[in-house]
């Protein structure tokens, strides 16, 4: 087998590990098999996965005896909604699922979102496995069991919490990423060093260009950081009650900028997490919490990899203060009318802070959208 390296996501009987390396997908059969010996699969993926992938993962299951049907629904964010969940659950039930049938989600972010909500909700539960595809999937989406649809009002407003029992992270699948998916996915490598690591942050300053050019060891390195660093806030606190709030720094403006500009493509979620971040260390310099300098430093190295950082990259119709307040309002960690920030007193030092005045941030995005 291949130079595989991997790491628990300790949550008891619940447990499970993640494994991260190249030619995972041709040993699919095997590691499943690991886990839960002697079960039907289903693959659940999208077309452009389906394009590039789908051929070599069906081989290797064939190739082992796995009776393994896909499921192959439209690609992008607006896939992410209630029609397209009743499509997959109706499509499984089609199939005969049974409790005993394993889910594989193969793809980026939205498969696994919605393959994971699917499986929490078909027969009450179905266990299923990530096979993240995109490197915001294996770094962030596909670990922790976060699973969800979009609604009019925003972003992953319903969903469940519904643990996968295996995760494969193929880093070769990130070599068939457009540049412009990679560097959404890079915005969420990103995010841990700013949380919690500065040495992190301070090693994509120096090798980030390295990952996106396409250097393995690089992007080997990043990804077993960032999944290591979420593993363990998961483990402290899987339903979101406390720390793994931290892990929302820059979602809740990145959130109210997508279900702003809409899902339909033209602005990712690692592009809204990017613009997100820079204003949430801006609203933490305006605060009085943070060095000026920290939040220069961020803005510069999230654009010198050719990320947005700004409301100016938008739309017009997309910058309106009062509409991106009133998404905000929506958030899922809005709790008791107050809108939930994760701020930083410095790189590494994130906290979460919930007395925060309307006013401010209006004056913020005011100003950035002017700017």
């Amino acid at each position: 087998m291949s130079r595989v390296e991997s790491l628990t996501v300790a949550l008891g009987a619940r447990s499970y590990e993640i494994l991260v390396g190249e030619g995972l997908l041709a040993e699919a059969a095997a590691r499943v098999a690991a886990v839960l010996p002697g079960r039907r699969l289903v693959v659940v993926t999208d077309e452009t996965v389906a394009r590039l992938h789908l051929p070599a993962l069906s081989d290797a299951l064939a190739a082992a005896g796995r009776d393994s049907p896909a499921i192959v629904l439209p690609s992008g964010e607006a896939t992410k909604d209630f029609a397209h969940l009743q499509m997959l659950t109706e499509r499984l039930l089609d199939a005969k699922v049974d409790r005993g049938s394993v889910l594989v989600a193969f793809g980026g972010g939205v498969i696994g979102d919605l393959a994971g909500l699917a499986a929490a909700l078909t027969l009450r539960g179905l266990d299923f496995v990530q096979v993240p595809t995109t490197l915001l999937a294996q770094v962030d989406s596909s670990v922790g069991g976060k699973t969800g649809i979009n609604t009019r009002q925003g972003k992953n407003l319903v969903g469940a919490f519904h643990q996968p029992r295996l995760v494969l992270a193929d880093i070769g699948t990130l070599s068939t990423l457009p540049k412009r998916e990679l560097l959404a996915g890079y915005a969420e490598v990103v995010k841990y060093g700013l949380i919690a690591d500065p040495d992190f942050f301070a090693w994509l300053e120096t090798e980030g260009p390295a990952l996106i050019a396409g250097d393995s060891e690089a992007r080997r390195h990043a990804v077993l950081t960032a999944c290591a660093a979420k593993a363990a806030i998961v483990a402290e606190d899987e339903q979101e009650r406390g720390r793994r709030a931290l892990l929302n720094l820059g979602h809740t403006f990145g959130h109210a900028l997508e279900a702003e500009v809409g899902y339909g493509g033209g602005l990712l979620h690692g592009e809204a997490v990017a613009i997100g971040t820079v204003l949430a260390f801006d609203l933490s310099v305006r605060l009085g919490l943070c060095p000026a300098e920290d939040a220069a430093r961020v803005r510069h190295h999230l654009a010198s990899v050719g990320l947005p950082t700004g409301l100016k990259t938008l739309p017009e119709g997309a910058r309106n203060p009062d509409s991106l307040l009133r998404h905000m309002a929506h958030d899922k960690k809005v709790q008791d009318g107050r809108i939930t920030f994760v701020l930083q007193r410095g790189i590494g030092q994130a906290f979460l802070a919930r007395e925060v005045e309307p006013a401010a941030v209006r004056d913020l995005l005011t100003r950035a959208a002017a700017a």
